[in-house]
Formats: structure tokens, C-alpha cells, sequence
């Protein structure tokens, strides 16, 4: 039996779409019957009818990867791991949390897959675990994590994450991670990647000047299946379809929904002005804050990164990454409009 934790995200919902297609069994881990019932709607949207019975494969199991004693009942017997579960904020006041989630709740998770002999572990991590500042104009998945580097705790955690992965391999677990970029996909319009078709929708007028890589997730579960499925171990691959500018994927976006793109280009003073005005918001009226110092610094790097090689080990071939947000868009005009 496969086990998926964080079967209710963006990735392990499209992963268990994926899974019963290929699979016999898999045990999908949840924590919110709410977030459960809008992954059965995302992987039954597209399902065909004679297809509806596919998720009869999918064992809904609802556990905390903290939690000790409830992932041991959650492993009882698994052969193969897909970690896709995650915190992502760029807040500093969340370290602590992030690092529970994404640092601990991996460590446990290694544990036991070694105590239980699972056969292979495959460990979603991030293009923002390479770190920043490379003397390159290519990253590559030999790119060196730079400690003394301004990285978010985001950075932080999902880096961390991954020496805990590294730490399993050295005690005899097979592993395998990837390390995807922006991510697109259907469904999840409230976070990650979501967020910016939301926001385009509704009317954005401004851009960063920022390059960073994308990936469809239709890309980012067959590449993970793939590797699962045959010889390769103990390696991460980079999974990134193309190097685009922030300013040409709201463009393609805007186009996708039928909006007008963002045309004002932002600068880094406006973004800081922002940032602390919405802070002082936060401070008076309590109301969330979504720009950080992190944040500002990664919208205005511009880093291009390597997917050679997973197009060569495993002959991988990606989908253009305007086709993922044609989809993606499609199906958000569905739900939105």
C-alpha cells in the first residue's frame, strides 16, 4: 500500500488522482474533513463517470504527521511514501510552527520508515531549498545552501526538511527528492500559486521584475511516480518546465481568464512602503499580513534553474507551462465565474 501525506493539497490531491489510476491502494492522510471533501471534488472533477469508482482505492486516513503514535497506526503496512505534506509562509512569526511541520514532521515520518522497512520515499521539497545569492547564472541541483544568505523561513524549514531526508538515506532508506518551483494547477484558489489567478481576476495592476521557474503539477506527480518506479535513489531533481519573467506569467494568466494584465512595474520602494503600512494594519486592526522582507527580496531575484536533470535520467519531457495555466484557468473560471 502507497501512503500520501498531505493528500489534501495541491500536489497530493493531483498525486492521488494520479495514484488510482496507477495503483491498487493508497492511504491518503488528511486533517480537516473540509480540506478531504474539496480533494474528493478536485479528483472527482476530473475523473470520467466510468472512472468514479477509482477512489473506492483511496483509503482516507486522518492523522497528523506530528503526531507520533497516530503516524505509526498511518504506516502499518506501507511499502512506498510520497511526503507531500507542507507549511509554506514567509512571516517570521511562524518559524516555529513551520519548523514543527516541516522539519519534525519529516524527521518522524523518516523514523518510521525505517523502523517499518518502507521500500522508497519520495520527499517534496522546493526550488527555495537550493538557497540564494549563486555565483551562477544556472542553478542546478548542486547548488550549495548558503547559511550566511537572507533565506525565508520557508527556506529554512523545507532545507532542513531535506537533510532529514538525507539523514534516512545514510540509515538505509531509498529515497528520492524533488524540488519543483511555482506550481500550477487546478483547484486551491486560496493559496500558493491559486492566489495569483484569484488576484488577477479580481484586477492586479502591478508586477515585480522577477525571473523564477515554473512547473505544471501534472508534471510535478508523473515525475514523482516516475521516479518511485524505477532504479534511481538517493538523488533530488530540480522539476522546473520553464524560467519566466513574473511580469510574462501574469500575462499569460491575465490572457488565460480573459483579464487585463498588470502593467505598472512595482519598485522595491513601493513594496517596502507596503509592507510596512501593512504592518501598522496589522498592528491597530489585526488583519494578516502577506508581504515580508523574504517575500520582496524573492520577488525581485531573478534565478533560472536547470531541469536537465531529470529530463535526462529519466527522459522526462515537460509540458509548456502556458498549457498548465490555460488548464488551470479553465477550470478556475468554472468555480469563480
Amino acid at each position: 500500500m502507497i501512503l500520501v501525506t498531505g493528500a489534501t493539497g495541491l500536489v497530493g490531491s493531483h498525486l492521488v488522482l494520479h495514484l488510482i489510476q496507477k495503483e491498487d491502494r493508497i492511504r491518503a492522510l488528511y486533517r480537516s474533513e473540509p480540506k478531504r471533501d474539496q480533494a474528493i471534488k478536485l479528483i472527482k472533477d476530473f475523473l470520467k463517470d466510468e472512472e468514479i469508482g477509482l477512489l473506492n482505492k483511496v483509503q482516507w486516513f486522518k492523522g497528523d504527521f506530528t503526531n507520533i503514535p497516530n503516524l505509526t497506526e498511518a504506516l502499518q503496512g506501507i511499502t512506498e511514501v510520497y511526503h507531500c505534506a507542507a507549511k509554506i509562509s514567509f512571516n517570521p512569526a511562524r518559524y516555529k510552527l513551520l519548523r514543527k511541520v516541516n522539519i519534525e514532521g519529516t524527521a518522524n515520518i523518516v523514523n518510521l520508515c525505517i523502523v517499518n522497512k518502507v521500500k522508497k520515499f519520495c520527499h517534496v521539497s522546493s526550488i527555495a531549498a537550493l538557497g540564494e545569492d549563486h555565483n551562477t547564472s544556472i542553478i542546478t541541483e548542486a547548488a550549495e545552501w548558503n547559511p550566511e544568505s537572507t533565506n525565508s523561513v520557508y527556506a529554512i524549514t523545507k532545507y532542513g526538511a531535506e537533510m532529514e531526508v538525507w539523514r534516512g538515506t545514510q540509515e538505509g532508506l531509498d529515497a528520492v527528492i524533488v524540488n519543483p518551483g511555482i506550481i500550477i494547477g487546478p483547484g486551491f484558489f486560496n493559496g500558493g500559486s491559486g492566489v495569483i489567478f484569484k488576484r488577477i481576476y479580481k484586477g492586479l495592476s502591478y508586477y515585480t521584475p522577477g525571473i523564477t521557474g515554473y512547473v505544471g503539477v501534472h508534471d510535478v506527480v508523473k515525475s514523482m511516480y516516475g521516479l518511485m518506479k524505477s532504479d534511481l535513489k538517493n538523488n533530488r531533481y530540480i522539476l522546473v518546465a520553464e524560467n519566466m519573467s513574473f511580469k510574462d506569467s501574469f500575462s499569460f494568466i491575465a490572457n488565460a481568464l480573459g483579464k487585463k494584465a498588470p502593467t505598472k512595474k512595482a519598485s522595491k520602494n513601493l513594496m517596502t512602503f507596503a509592507m510596512y503600512a501593512e504592518w501598522l494594519l496589522h498592528l491597530v486592526f489585526r488583519s494578516k499580513r502577506t508581504i515580508f522582507k523574504a517575500s520582496i527580496k524573492s520577488a525581485f531575484s531573478q534565478s533560472n534553474y536547470s531541469s536537465a536533470k531529470i529530463e535526462k535520467d529519466l527522459n522526462f519531457e515537460f509540458e509548456p507551462i502556458q498549457k498548465s495555466i490555460t488548464t488551470t484557468a479553465s477550470y478556475f473560471l468554472t468555480e469563480y465565474s
